[in-house]
């Protein structure tokens, strides 16, 4: 067990995740997600397509890039996965916690790559996006690989069902019973992102107009 990874999946990591829900408040709020059933669905969606198609693919290839200190390719990975994101509010916030993580870690954990990545955001030649600072702290904190794409996924899905649990009428039981659905199928999901080993790809519309409508609404709990 790695202590390490244990603190940067720690939902009180500093990166203020608590302020998105990704779509989600726009969601209960038209009655797309109004009961359990439907929260499945959702929590579906964003592991099949928006984890496994999208960021779990990045941090498998940035894990890489960052542990070889491969810079080019990282930037053009980071620059890939902003205009793979439609919504200005979902590229912004995906960007505010990736700089968070990386500074904080550099902070906790100070490493010369981890030094030149925040030089390289500073210098605005990347974000960078959530799922590539993650990568960053895993690789230099000496987190495996295939270690490191499925703690991402737990905590893209814990933080959704945070904000499920702050926006409609489910308890904390049957909340995480559904974290704990979607975390077993984690391990498949890994599996097709190692075996197909692509560049990410995004094709969720549902979600991505959920996040753009997200600005419209009357109140808020979110951000986005």
């Amino acid at each position: 067990m790695n202590l390490s990874l244990l603190h940067l999946c720690d939902s009180l990591f500093p990166i203020g995740g608590f302020a998105y829900s990704d779509g989600l408040e726009s969601a209960t709020s038209e009655g797309t997600v109004a009961d359990a059933d439907a929260l499945r669905d959702w929590l579906d969606v964003c592991l099949d397509h928006t984890y496994g198609r999208l960021e779990g693919p990045a941090v498998w290839r940035a894990w890489t890039a960052f542990r070889d200190a491969q810079w080019d390719a990282l930037e053009a990975l980071d620059e890939e996965l902003t205009a793979l994101r439609p919504s200005s509010s979902a590229r912004r916030s995906s960007r505010a916690m990736g700089l968070r993580l990386l500074t904080t870690w550099q902070t906790l954990h100070p490493d010369a790559r981890l030094e030149h990545a925040a030089t390289l955001a500073r210098n605005g030649r990347m974000g960078p996006v959530l799922p590539i600072a993650f990568a960053c702290a895993c690789a230099s904190t000496g987190i495996e690989r295939r270690q490191s794409v499925e703690a991402f996924a737990y905590t893209r899905l814990s933080a959704t069902v945070s904000a499920a649990m702050r926006l409609m009428p489910i308890g904390q039981t049957d909340a995480h019973a559904l974290l704990a659905r979607a975390l077993d199928r984690v391990p498949a999901v890994v599996d097709a992102i190692v075996d197909r080993d692509a560049s990410p790809e995004s094709f969720t519309p549902a979600l991505d107009v959920a996040v753009m409508t997200q600005q419209y609404l009357h109140s808020r709990l979110f951000r986005s």
